[in-house]
């Protein structure tokens, strides 16, 4: 089974939108003809109820349009069964060992849900050792078949999104980023590499170049291993990059000698690198479509003025609104940004600045201090 969900795995999650909607739509039709010779009713066990509902239930209404084995208004019936299921009040007492405490039973499911690699018999060895000796494998399927928790192989299904909260501290993303900038020979393509952090979503950015050669590329691996180092993050242990041809084979090995490991991301794979990506277009919109860079130090103020107020003056919604480099309720010392005229007479909040960065392009408001 794992020889046919890896491969659907890995094309799913390295798909751009349209790509995986035609593949969405592929997979639609080929199970409609596949359903059309099964007979008229499909008859699920109630495991297989259970695992639908877990999977259905985080699509929505969307899944109004996708489901085919039963009509929308069934599975909804098994939703609402199992979640009564779930809420059922005590049963009587009758014949039979007596039921559980309901405190155990929560601990029961807690470590279940945290701890979704863990079998009936790994979470007996855990409750034993916290005083609980009175419990079975036995019951414990009871308990969690009774919440709708499945076994541990099918309740451990990864996602690429665990796979990078197991590794964020120290799992770094890396990308090229071109721009054409005007110099006196014409226009010509500027480069700079940059690297995220992917726990934080800092960013380290490179100098602008005209000529990204492999022995340029191999220099900033090095500043940026010396980078992280100075700004107090953990040693980098992973970073992503793509197949560019402008790394070079001295790039792999200044990370290497660091203790930092590679990995080379499939090609035509943006979501697998979707932190990296979502940076080049908050860069561009918000800062350099506004201007045309005169050359590489002009294009490096640019970037070093979006860079700052990036990480300490934007709010990031992925984040929950919080900044990246400071506390917000903290008042800071001004940095150059002007104070604009306005806000002190006319605001009917007259604690509340606007700081400007790239004459009014990049803007954010604080307490005055």
């Amino acid at each position: 089974m794992l020889r046919l969900v890896d491969p659907l795995l890995f094309v799913l999650v390295s798909a751009t939108h349209d790509e995986l909607a035609r593949q969405v739509q592929f997979l639609r039709a080929e199970n409609r003809m596949l359903r059309e010779r099964l007979p008229a009713k499909v008859r699920l066990t109630e495991p297989e109820r259970r695992r639908l509902v877990r999977l259905g239930s985080a699509l929505g209404s969307a899944l109004r349009e996708i489901i085919t084995i039963v009509k929308y208004e069934t599975f909804a019936r098994w939703k609402r069964t199992l979640t009564s299921k779930k809420r059922s009040p005590k049963r009587k007492v009758g014949p039979g060992r007596p039921r559980k405490g309901e405190n155990l039973r929560e601990l029961v499911v807690r470590l279940a849900a945290e701890n979704r690699g863990w079998g009936y018999s790994r979470l007996v060895g855990e409750l034993i050792k916290l005083g609980f000796t009175d419990i079975s494998r036995t019951c414990i399927r009871d308990i969690l078949r009774e919440r709708g928790l499945e076994p541990a192989p099918k309740r451990c299904e990864p996602t690429w999104g665990e796979f990078l909260k197991i590794h964020a501290q120290t799992l770094w993303a890396c990308d090229y980023f071109t721009r054409p900038v005007l110099t006196l020979a014409g226009w010509r393509l500027c480069t700079f590499l940059f690297f995220m952090h992917i726990q934080t979503r800092r960013v380290i950015v490179s100098r602008p170049t005209l000529h990204p050669t492999h022995g340029w590329s191999e220099r900033q691996a090095l500043v940026f291993m010396e980078s992280a180092r100075e700004q107090g993050f953990k040693p980098p242990t992973i970073l992503l990059k793509d197949g560019d041809g402008k790394f070079g084979p001295g790039f792999s090995e200044v990370l290497r000698e660091h203790g930092c490991a590679p990995k080379r991301l499939p090609i035509h794979s943006p979501n697998l690198n979707a932190f990296a990506e979502r940076w080049v277009r908050s860069v561009r919109r918000e800062c350099l479509d506004h201007f045309v860079a005169f050359g590489e130090r002009h294009l490096g103020y640019l970037l070093r003025q979006y860079v700052e107020h990036y990480q300490q003056e934007r709010p990031h919604q992925g984040l929950d609104n919080r900044l990246l480099a400071r506390d917000p309720r903290k008042p800071r010392a001004r940095s150059g940004a002007p104070l604009s005229r306005a806000d002190s007479s006319a605001s009917p909040f007259p604690r509340i600045v606007c700081r400007k960065r790239l004459g009014g392009v990049l803007k954010h408001y604080e307490r005055a201090a």
